[in-house]
């Protein structure tokens, strides 16, 4: 089957990648497409480039893709990821920092942070948030329970 994608490097462009594999001063994932851009360059196949630097195919033949399509620095960098959303809005976190700053349940010398996940989710507050989002809204605000 003919490839779709082929990757045809210029010198300058063959010796960037080559600075970038030899220097060893870029993210390892940027080494690696370096990697496959030389070796589909030199005419490997698809899947001897895979068992090579240890990717998937789909890798391989995304990589290549993505220089036929847009270049190499589009090639080499990662896309930018989009945020995630709040889970807390603002309201939301000053009931979380009111709680967290009241009285404990009877029983309790402290606030844990399940405890007080587990309240906002008893309340109404929210449907569902753990205790690891609790401690980082917390941690934001600068509360300390201690």
């Amino acid at each position: 089957m003919a490839k779709k994608y082929i990757v045809d490097l210029n010198k300058d462009e063959v010796s960037q990648l080559q600075t970038i594999i030899k220097k060893g001063k870029h993210k390892a994932r940027t080494i690696t497409r370096a990697n496959i851009l030389l070796m589909a360059s030199e005419g490997e196949t698809d899947q001897a480039i895979a068992d090579t630097v240890r990717a998937h195919i789909a890798t391989v033949q995304r990589i290549r893709e993505k220089f036929v399509v847009g270049g190499l620095d589009f090639a080499l960098k990662d896309e930018a990821h989009p945020p995630k959303p709040k889970k807390l809005d603002e309201k939301q976190e000053a009931f979380l920092i009111a709680t967290a700053c009241s009285n404990p349940p009877s029983g309790r010398v402290r606030w844990t942070m399940q405890l007080l996940a587990d309240h906002l989710v008893s309340v109404g507050i929210i449907d569902s948030i753990s205790d690891e989002t609790v401690r980082q809204t917390l941690k934001k605000m600068k509360s300390n329970l201690g």
